[in-house]
């Protein structure tokens, strides 16, 4: 098998290329279409699935002399090859994955989650997949970069210190709320504490559109776990992001994988000193699933929940960290409570805490249709000097100590309505010197 591990020239420039990705996103009819520009019968793909209709085109597109491109993130298996795993398929596995070999992998100093892109050739005699042939980049940078990255895990993790701005051009009055009274920054382990029903989910869609839109060098990614198909296409239509998402209807150890590929690609990001965020909705459902997916210890916790199984979504929810010298990881993560299960009660628990921003959800507020339904009390940030202004600061904590008495369904009223009075921020901030009854 013919390896080049680093980028070198193609021996064709002009040649037609195609990528991989791209196809991937088309829908079967219009790869039928494109199958049959390339000569395919369509008899013959009538009947294919999807994939396998992408692997006859990038064959006749070989056989033509073309160039195939693809990128993905690198799952290593126990015998020392690995597969990059498309995010048009979840980072699952597949028929059109890319073959890398233990020879490059050395070569390159890859690891799991590394997003490698490059130029790929067809399975020849008694081959299965393709093959990655040329590395052109690791990560989105040169190859020897990878080579001289330190390991995450070796990384010095500090308070966040950079706030995300989550104000937005609309005015949006619940991303508003929490970037003066919980404000999220650059690192941030950030817990949304939501019963049912409370708005959680388009809570979380602001929050993620507010990123996008004022934060375009941080990489987003949106990871759905247990829910329903119709919100996982309407968080994809509405968030400009990478949207991963293992449905209600999959088994247990699929959510655990595409939780593990999302954390570990994220990892590898970050030891490119980038910045990224996921929004995780939500961490009861994957602590439910590795639940059902860890071996029994036989110590069995109140609820039916595992004494082992926890371990790993807190290494999830732990791996988020501000860096020194460049580069975060924030998770913002959903925790269900009030849902009638003594598992997710015992789930929550063991959660709360080990966050170090906390965004609370009213059910009393949610079911008079009072949106956001956020809690001020309860919902708070440690440091939080170290996001906001001296100004900012001061206003705020004595706003709090002015509003504290208050019920908290009165006080949050009082914060929208008054809210809504301002353009922004600056100007809600301003109004509070002529007094704020």
């Amino acid at each position: 098998m013919e390896e080049i591990g680093l980028e070198s020239p193609d021996d064709n420039p002009n040649a037609p290329k195609i990528t991989v990705n791209d196809l991937s996103v088309l829908s079967l009819p219009a790869l039928r279409q494109r199958a049959a520009e390339y000569g395919i019968s369509s008899d013959s793909t009538i009947e294919m699935k999807k994939q396998e209709v992408i692997v006859e085109i990038l064959k006749a597109h070989t056989a033509t002399g073309g160039v195939i491109q693809a990128y993905g993130s690198l799952e290593i298996l126990p015998d020392g090859y690995g597969f990059l795993r498309s995010p048009q398929n979840n980072y699952l596995s597949g028929p059109e994955d890319i073959y890398i070999s233990p020879s490059q992998i050395k070569l390159l100093s890859l690891k799991t989650g590394d997003t490698v892109e490059g130029q790929i050739r067809s399975p020849r005699d008694a081959e299965r997949f393709f093959a990655m042939v040329r590395v052109q980049a690791i990560n989105y940078d040169p190859p020897a970069v990878a080579k001289a990255r330190a390991s995450f895990d070796s990384l010095t993790p500090l308070y966040p210190d950079s706030r995300l701005n989550l104000e937005t051009e609309d005015g949006e009055i619940s991303t508003r709320i929490i970037n003066l009274f919980c404000p999220i920054g650059k690192g941030q382990r950030s817990l949304i504490v939501a019963p049912p029903r409370a708005g959680k989910t388009i809570l979380m869609q602001k929050i993620a559109n507010a990123i996008s839109a004022n934060h375009p060098e941080v990489y987003l990614m949106v990871l759905l776990i247990d829910e329903r198909p119709e919100e996982v296409t309407d968080m994809r239509r509405t968030v400009k992001g990478e949207v991963i998402a293992s449905t209600f209807d999959e088994q247990a150890t699929r959510h655990v994988s595409v939780a593990e590929m999302v954390i570990e690609k994220a990892k590898r990001l970050v030891e490119h000193k980038r910045d990224v965020v996921i929004l995780l909705d939500n961490i009861t459902r994957l602590a439910r699933a590795y639940n059902q997916t860890v071996p029994a210890s036989g110590k069995i916790l109140s609820g039916g929940v595992d004494s082992n199984a926890l371990h790993k979504p807190k290494r999830f929810l732990g791996a988020a960290r501000n860096i020194e010298h460049g580069g975060s990881l924030t998770i913002i993560a959903s925790a269900l409570i009030e849902t009638g299960s003594r598992m997710d009660e015992v789930i929550f628990e063991e959660f709360k805490g080990t966050g170090n921003n906390e965004i609370v959800l009213d059910r009393r507020m949610a079911e008079r249709r009072m949106f956001p339904a956020l809690n001020i009390k309860k919902s708070g940030t440690r440091r939080e000097d170290l996001l906001l202004t001296a100004e900012e600061t001061a206003k705020i904590w004595a706003l709090r100590n002015a509003i504290n008495p208050m019920e908290d369904i009165e006080m949050t009223e009082l914060l929208i309505d008054k809210m809504k009075k301002t353009k922004n921020n600056e100007a809600f901030l301003r109004s509070m010197n002529s007094g704020f009854n």
